[in-house]
């Protein structure tokens, strides 16, 4: 993504996604079962599924699951639980702690994630040299 800058915004969008396209994915089955009754439409128990997920989205969630590679355990968990959309009450007594508490520590997390990301792009920057060099002469000039 170069020349968008990142923000905590759009890395949380970015695991909404994620989480969203990996509840998309099939079920794991074990190969050596199945059963041969025809599936019936609108049985009952049977939850319809989401449609599947496009080949973009599995790539930008795989993406966006290295990016928790970044973090600690306990920011992992926190930045995974709000993307998969529990409210704050839940999360909040699933780790003990407190609201705000949970809230700044995944604002922290998301703010590391960007930063982070910022910093590739801007070393992916072909003109970045070039930048760096003139900005050097204006402050030697000045």
């Amino acid at each position: 993504m170069i020349g968008q800058r990142w923000d905590s915004q759009v890395v949380a969008r970015r695991f909404e996604e994620a989480a969203d396209t990996l509840a998309r994915l099939p079920d794991e089955r074990v190969r050596a079962l199945y059963d041969l009754w025809p599936k019936l439409i609108g049985a009952p128990g049977r939850h319809a599924r989401p449609a599947a997920a496009a080949p973009e989205a599995i790539d930008n969630m795989d993406e966006a699951l290295g990016w928790l590679m970044w973090l600690e355990p306990e920011e992992r968990q926190l930045v995974w639980l709000r993307a998969e959309g529990l409210p704050w009450k839940w999360i909040t007594r699933r780790l003990g702690i407190g609201r705000t508490t949970a809230w700044q520590r995944w604002s922290t997390a998301l703010l590391k994630i960007a930063v982070r990301l910022n910093a590739e792009d801007e070393q992916k920057c072909s003109n970045n040299k070039i930048l760096n060099k003139r900005g050097r002469f204006a402050l030697e000039r000045v």
